[in-house]
């Protein structure tokens, strides 16, 4: 995560001190994120989506999908997603994700 964090202080033009001073955060407590001597805790993250409300955070923790989300606050990835009505009187039997090596994995209701 701290790579990432750097990559987006990049993208933002920002330096170490503006983002802490931003967030409200000691430079000595961004210093040891950054150099992942720290993981950072709620707090931390809770601010970051408040100030940075563009910024996805499940990019920044886990690396999928883009660094920045939409205009309606969902991550550029899934915008492309075909909307899916639940149909009521049925019941979902089984669930395969397809990957782009030709590997899937089968999901199956408890």
């Amino acid at each position: 995560m701290n790579r990432r964090l750097m990559q987006f202080l990049q993208a933002e033009n920002i330096s170490q001190s503006q983002f802490a001073d931003c967030l409200e955060v000691s430079r000595g407590t961004l210093s040891h994120i950054l150099s992942g001597r720290n993981r950072p805790g709620y707090d931390f993250l809770e601010s970051v989506m408040l100030h940075y409300p563009s910024l996805s955070i499940d990019w920044l923790m886990t690396g999928r999908g883009r660094m920045y989300r939409d205009e309606q606050g969902v991550p550029a990835d899934y915008q492309s997603l075909p909307h899916v009505e639940q149909a009521p009187s049925r019941d979902v039997s089984k669930i395969v994700v397809f990957y782009t090596d030709g590997s899937y994995v089968e999901f199956l209701p408890q």
